[in-house]
């Protein structure tokens, strides 16, 4: 199989490295708006490098993983699906509800085959909660408690283009909600706080955020994130139920410290970033990509999934600038 990578930054980069080892990949071509960040990124991994999107498409590959800024997805999908050609993307597929609901509305015209990268799904903590809740392990679920907290903030450039916390960061929480549970969030109230870095303000975005969200059997969830955790990178989530409550993302690495005098100490090697978090989940996810163009496996995650996650980041959206409650049924799901 010969795969095209559209986008070599520190994402692709990573995708690159993963691609060019899986062994089902024959050939990999990439480009970048960076033509020598391509090239860099070849060298490193054999993979050849175009100067150009067209040339990777008329490379004749079998498919495409879309790993650009955020702000070309949408584009990037189009191209894709124009080709013909299944598309692997990172979340999100635009920067806006109206883009995702055009390119998600082209793919399925042409019944292009789209994964959205949610990488948590692959993640082994993740489906091993997701086997407790479904399992009835916990009983009935009655609170669920989930954190997204970056080390320190991105920079400043990226922010405009980023979507904002609810959409870049808390989208994958909001995805594990819906996932893990097998529920429906009906109602968000959000807010966030721009007390931290200037930037933030001047890009009209907050460092830290909250949000209540309710499923639809009634259980409650909290969801936060910052972009400002200086103890490292921590993803959690927490699931209370009537009968036991179980924790994602608790280990030795985990950048927490008990206060308590016989409690834990700070992590010795606390999670430094996602890459090295979730390192183990991106494989997964690319190798669930192979095996659908292959035809050997389902889509694990297709355009329809990520759209229902967006949609309550944009409801998250709308509760913390109008500072209401929002319903779900405000949002365009079509």
């Amino acid at each position: 199989m010969r795969i095209g990578l559209l986008g070599t930054g520190r994402i692709g980069s990573f995708h690159a490295g993963v691609l060019a080892r899986h062994p089902a990949v024959e050939a990999l071509v990439v480009a970048d708006a960076d033509p020598a960040r391509a090239a860099a990124v070849a060298g490193r991994t054999g993979a050849r490098a175009v100067a150009t999107v067209t040339e990777v498409f008329d490379a004749g590959v079998d498919a495409v993983v879309i790993a650009s800024a955020t702000a070309a997805h949408a584009a990037l999908i189009g191209h894709a699906v124009r080709a013909g050609l299944p598309a692997f993307c990172e979340k999100p597929v635009a920067v806006d509800l109206a883009g995702t609901l055009r390119a998600l509305r082209d793919a399925e015209r042409a019944h292009s085959v789209l994964q959205l990268g949610f990488m948590r799904r692959f993640d082994a903590g993740y489906a091993a909660a997701r086997a407790a809740v479904r399992g009835g392990a916990l009983g009935r679920l009655h609170t669920v408690r989930t954190a997204t907290s970056d080390p320190a903030p991105p920079p400043a450039a990226y922010l405009p283009l980023s979507g904002g916390l609810f959409r870049d960061c808390l989208i994958h929480d909001f995805d594990m909600v819906r996932w893990v549970t097998g529920r429906e969030v009906t109602r968000v109230y959000a807010t966030g706080s721009d007390a931290g870095p200037a930037m933030f303000r001047a890009a009209g975005d907050v460092d830290t955020a909250a949000a209540l969200l309710t499923l639809d059997d009634g259980t409650l969830v909290t969801a936060t994130s910052t972009r400002c955790n200086g103890a490292g990178y921590d993803v959690r989530m927490e699931l209370a139920g009537e009968v036991d409550q179980i924790t994602v993302g608790l280990g030795h690495r985990t950048p927490l410290t008990s206060a308590e005098p016989d409690g834990p100490g700070a992590p010795a090697d606390p999670w430094p970033g996602f890459l090295e978090r979730f390192g183990p989940a991106y494989e997964a996810e690319l190798d669930a990509f192979v095996r659908l163009v292959r035809g050997e496996a389902a889509n694990p995650c297709d355009g329809r999934e990520a759209l229902r996650a967006l949609r309550i980041a944009e409801a998250c959206e709308v509760s913390r600038r109008e500072r209401r409650p929002v319903e779900l049924t405000e949002i365009p799901s079509a």
